[in-house]
């Protein structure tokens, strides 16, 4: 991905984000474009005009941090998109490439035994991905879970694993799999937006969003708004075709052994209706495990690689 392209378009993007009246300043009469004149950044953030001009084309190559700083506040970023800005920075001098973690083919990448072991000792729902949201680890009730993802056609070049955007916006299902879809949509894609800022030479997320731009309208809608976050905590619902709606709360933290990777676990408030659910698809999840062959779709270890559908009714794309 072009660096000065992506520094540029996400400058201009938070510029025109911030109204003269959040920045605390006049408005000075009509306004050509929506957000802040070039002019009131460079004042906010203590830098000549020219000189901001100079950033918003790209050139953040060697920017002090004292200016980068000026820059975040000037344009009200939070925390993920000060980051975010500070991950372009990294990349445009070239300081990012030296920082990655050597990268291993997707497509190959096993779970430690360890790892897996993990995962299988928790008792709700968790999944491992990596930036790209490849869904590379789980243990059996986050399998039974997402059982829809692993099985879906679209979310899963082959010999890939399945991955959440290909699904999100490629497979029709994704919206009965998020109820809230726009809500579910918006986070993928800054998800990835955050992911590629922080390594721009990423070939396979290069691909990855030039497949999902060129078949996905909604996803070039929101690519193009260059919104970033970091995605720790918060709650998501989801619909499973076994047991109804799950609203759950999640915790997300970096596997250290493994750079790039995010471990996600999956919780229901107690005695919720939700936690419930949980209940009745872990025993769904056993009943599918007992009626497969044991080279079938469904392990409980997560050992596997194809899931099954509660029911055989197949969606209307399928």
């Amino acid at each position: 991905m072009d660096n000065r392209a992506e520094v540029r378009d996400f400058l201009v993007t938070r510029r025109a984000k911030v109204s003269a009246a959040q920045a605390g300043l006049p408005e000075g009469g009509p306004r050509r474009v929506p957000g802040l004149r070039r002019a009131e950044v460079a004042s906010l953030a203590g830098v000549s005009v020219e000189y901001y001009a100079k950033l918003e084309r790209g050139a953040l190559g060697g920017v002090s941090a004292s200016v980068l700083e000026g820059l975040a506040r000037a344009l009200q970023l939070d925390e993920a998109e000060r980051a975010h800005l500070f991950a372009l920075a990294q990349a445009a001098e070239g300081t990012s490439a030296l920082a990655r973690p050597r990268r291993r083919p997707t497509a190959s990448w096993v779970p430690r035994p360890s790892l897996q072991w993990t995962l299988d000792a928790i008792t709700a729902p968790a999944i491992v991905v990596n930036g790209r949201m490849d869904l590379l680890a789980a243990n059996g009730l986050g399998r039974a879970m997402h059982s829809s993802v692993y099985e879906s056609p679209h979310a899963a070049p082959a010999g890939g694993p399945p991955n959440f955007a290909r699904y999100t916006f490629l497979d029709r299902d994704g919206r009965r799999f998020y109820p809230h879809w726009d809500t579910a949509a918006a986070i993928c894609v800054a998800i990835l937006r955050t992911t590629a800022g922080r390594d721009p030479a990423d070939k396979e997320m290069h691909d990855l969003v030039g497949e999902l731009s060129t078949r996905s309208e909604e996803f070039r809608r929101l690519w193009a708004s260059h919104d970033v976050r970091h995605h720790g905590t918060g709650t998501k619902t989801f619909h499973h075709t076994a047991v109804g709606d799950l609203e759950l709360a999640y915790e997300s933290t970096d596997v250290v052994a493994e750079p790039g990777l995010v471990l996600t676990v999956y919780t229901a408030e107690p005695a919720s209706p939700t936690a419930e659910r949980l209940g009745l698809l872990a025993s769904w999840a056993a009943t599918e495990l007992a009626a497969t062959p044991p080279d079938g779709p469904l392990a409980l270890d997560g050992t596997l690689t194809r899931s099954s559908r509660a029911t055989p009714t197949a969606h209307p794309d399928r």
